[in-house]
C-alpha cells in the first residue's frame, strides 16, 4: 500500500472517529460540563488523582491543581480541546452505551458521505465522487462500533465503512454485484447518526 493510501485511509479514520463522537454528543440528554473548572472536577472524578489525571491531560499535576482551586481559569488552545475531548468520552456512559447496543442489535447507523468511491482493488474507470446517505444494518454497526473500541487500524476501520455502505448502496438486495470491492477516498463530509 503507498504512503498516499495510507494518510487518505488515516484521514478517513479521524473523519469516522470525529463522526461517531459528533453522533454520541446529540444523544446527552444533559449537557456537558462547559468551564474548564467543572471539566476539571468532573474528570478529576472519574480519574481519582490529580496525578493520574494529569497524565492523561499531558499535564503536570501542578495545572490540574491550579484549574481545581480556580486560580487558572482559561486553558491554552490543545487543554481545552483535551479538556473537551475527555469530557465528552466519559460524559453520560449509560446514555452512549444504550444508543452502541441498539444500534448493534435493532437500528443500526445512518451514514452520510461525500467521497470519491473506487472499486474494485485498483479502482476502475467507474470511481467517482459521490453524495450517499445509507442506512447500514445493525450487524454492520455492531462491526464499526466494535473496530473503534477496540482501537482498530485504518485499513480495519476503512474497511468496515466501505463493506457496510457497499452492502447497503451498491450491493442492495444483490443486484448482480455480490462481490464487488468498494474503496472510500478523498472524504469530504462524513456524518453518522445513531
Amino acid at each position: 500500500m503507498s504512503n498516499d493510501n495510507t494518510a487518505a485511509r488515516g484521514l478517513l479514520r479521524d473523519k469516522i472517529l470525529d463522526g461517531l463522537r459528533r453522533a454520541e454528543r446529540t444523544l446527552f440528554t444533559r449537557p456537558a460540563p462547559k468551564s474548564a473548572w467543572a471539566q476539571m472536577k468532573f474528570l478529576r472524578t472519574r480519574e481519582g488523582t490529580s496525578k493520574s489525571l494529569a497524565e492523561r491531560l499531558g499535564v503536570s499535576r501542578k495545572t490540574v491543581d491550579r484549574y481545581l482551586s480556580g486560580a487558572t481559569k482559561k486553558p491554552q488552545k490543545r487543554l481545552q480541546a483535551a479538556l473537551e475531548q475527555e469530557t465528552e468520552a466519559e460524559w453520560q456512559p449509560q446514555v452512549k452505551a444504550q444508543a452502541r447496543q441498539r444500534a448493534a442489535s435493532s437500528a443500526g447507523l445512518v451514514i452520510s458521505i461525500t467521497a470519491y468511491f473506487g472499486f474494485g482493488s485498483e479502482g476502475s474507470d467507474a470511481g467517482r465522487m459521490r453524495d450517499i446517505q445509507v442506512a447500514v444494518s445493525p450487524s454492520h454497526a455492531a462491526k464499526i462500533l466494535a473496530a473503534r473500541d477496540t482501537g482498530a487500524t485504518d485499513s480495519e476501520l476503512h474497511d468496515a465503512v466501505a463493506e457496510a455502505i457497499a452492502d447497503a448502496y451498491f450491493r442492495v438486495e444483490g443486484g448482480g454485484r455480490t462481490g464487488l470491492k468498494v474503496r472510500i477516498e478523498a472524504v469530504e463530509r462524513l456524518d453518522i447518526s445513531f
